[in-house]
């Protein structure tokens, strides 16, 4: 984790005066934190945000006078403020990320101590993360490219992993993508329920089939798997397709799903096969399995730092020599498709 220089300040805006004083508490046992105020609507943490001028807000969504995707839509254009979602599960979380919002960490059981210890670490962990990511406030919209359509190796398939700001990232590259494009698995850290509702949203707004991934699920034309949250997802292969194996293990780099489990799979049984692609995200995983993929025979492509959240997954693995091809977020899907006929 990076090293602060100052505290970072936290402006917590939730209707509730009891969850906005847990978590005032909770995140202030944090040496590198420090709450600088606490809000109970978005009107009266617009002047606040003048006053204390916070480095990041940790944000409700439903919320009374104006909700927490009206408020992100009316504030970042004028305070590019990096914001942390805390939400019960809700896929209104996405419409919070597509709104700009960094990050979300779903609300806790407040009556088990244990819920509450891990939702402040996990909401700690991300405030580090947002003070240091990149906000945009105006949201790009990439043209689809035109594609040669026919696809001469019917064995290619796509492998993603992405983190911070990767479920926009990778709405980007999918959205452009055709319905018969080659198979495609991502590994986003995300927690379980969320996968699901985030598989169900692209599925309904990208001309490819989406779903979480169930194991022994078959990587086809036109599908993507997501990895369910809560479960590492390998793929394997037999005689005639590749498949993927979803199953529940240790954390790997902090992460379950991790990207580094998926692509160390691809590289050991398919790598010739894959092109590999690592997305914007805090840390180092997926790194080390890229370059496996790479040495292995993949076409390896990360995203470049201008257009990356945060630039530090694809960041580890250019460094390393995983990245054959670095480029922005609205050249990635052109890169993809240059190597699927190679």
């Amino acid at each position: 984790m990076t090293s602060y220089n100052k505290k970072i300040k936290v402006l917590v805006v939730d209707d509730s005066m009891l969850f906005r004083e847990t978590i005032k508490k909770g995140i202030s046992n944090d040496q590198y934190i420090q709450v600088v105020g606490v809000a109970g609507d978005p009107y009266i943490a617009r002047d606040m945000i003048l006053e204390l001028e916070p480095d990041v807000l940790t944000l409700d969504i439903e919320m009374p006078r104006m909700n927490g995707i009206e408020f992100l839509k009316k504030l970042l254009p004028q305070y590019p403020i990096p914001v942390i979602v805390v939400s019960a599960v809700s896929d209104n979380v996405f419409n919070v990320l597509a709104s700009g919002a960094v990050d979300f960490v779903a609300k806790p059981d407040v009556s088990k101590v244990e819920h509450l210890n891990k939702f402040f670490n996990e909401l700690i962990m991300k405030i580090k993360i947002a003070s240091v990511s990149k906000i945009k406030n105006i949201k790009q919209e990439y043209s689809k490219p035109t594609f040669e359509t026919t696809i001469k190796n019917s064995n290619k398939f796509i492998a993603v992993g992405a983190s911070t700001g990767g479920t926009e990232a990778f709405y980007s590259v999918l959205k452009t993508l055709p319905k018969d494009a080659p198979g495609i698995v991502v590994v986003q850290h995300m927690p379980p329920v969320f996968t699901r509702m985030y598989a169900e949203r692209l599925d309904k707004a990208c001309d490819m089939e989406v779903k979480e991934a169930e194991d022994k699920d078959i990587i086809k034309r036109g599908r993507v798997l997501i990895a369910p949250g809560g479960y590492h997802m390998s793929v394997y292969k037999d005689k005639e397709n590749y498949y993927v194996k979803c199953f529940i293990g240790e954390n790997v780099n902090g992460h379950s799903p991790s990207v580094d489990v998926m692509f160390e799979s691809i590289a050991k049984i398919g790598a010739k096969d894959a092109i590999g692609v690592i997305l914007t995200g805090m840390g180092s995983d997926g790194a080390k399995g890229l370059l496996n993929m790479r040495k292995n025979g993949s076409y390896t492509i990360g995203q470049d730092e201008k257009t990356s959240v945060v630039y530090g997954m694809p960041m580890v693995a250019y460094n390393i020599g995983a990245v054959i091809k670095q480029v922005p977020l609205d050249k990635i899907s052109e890169a993809i498709y240059s190597q699927i006929n190679v």
